[in-house]
């Protein structure tokens, strides 16, 4: 008996934890919201750069698969969302060369966001990346409200450092404007 009333205080415990910590990054309309930051060791405009080589985004974001940039504003990604492939379009809404990128995406897997570079020094840069987004299905939230997706996001930014900073260099540049709307 004693038992058993443990093991329900501890599984209520365990419900009131995870309904807590579900709510935490929760914006108002419901969506999950993330803010990460990392300092790249190359000047501010290798990192801008190289963040606009979105077909190179598989080399150093883990569950993306493909991403293919259907012209300026459009991009099709293909990724792996918590052990299920899913595919979704996403639009840029804004993008300041040097400042800024934000996105949203256009059905499929919901989330929007933006990522800015700041000038710590002449070869220091510090990306930071906020993004919203719909966890879908209990899984998607599950793993949401246990910081899967902070700490993908973190791992994913660690590795864009580690890359950039061992070649030294970016793969490319798109130095376009889009205004935001």
């Amino acid at each position: 008996m004693l038992n058993r009333v443990v093991t329900v205080a501890a599984l209520a415990v365990g419900g009131m934890m995870l309904s807590k910590q579900m709510k935490k990054s929760r914006t108002q309309n419901g969506d999950s919201s993330i803010i990460e930051a990392i300092e790249v060791n190359v000047p501010l405009r290798t990192a801008y750069n190289q963040f606009t080589q979105f077909e190179d985004f598989p080399q150093f974001m883990k569950s993306v698969k493909e991403i293919r940039q259907l012209d300026d504003k459009r991009l099709h990604w293909k990724a792996n969302i918590a052990g299920e492939d899913k595919e979704w379009d996403a639009e840029i809404t804004e993008q300041i060369p040097d400042k800024r990128i934000a996105w949203r995406s256009i059905g499929g897997v919901q989330n929007a966001g933006v990522v800015t570079f700041h000038k710590i020094s002449d070869n220091v840069t510090r990306v930071t990346l906020q993004m919203d987004y719909q966890p879908d299905g209990a899984l998607e939230a599950i793993g949401d409200a246990f910081g899967a997706v902070r700490m993908e996001t973190r791992a994913n930014l660690q590795n864009y450092k580690e890359m950039l900073e061992k070649r030294g260099a970016e793969t490319g540049s798109w130095r376009g404007k889009i205004d935001q709307h």
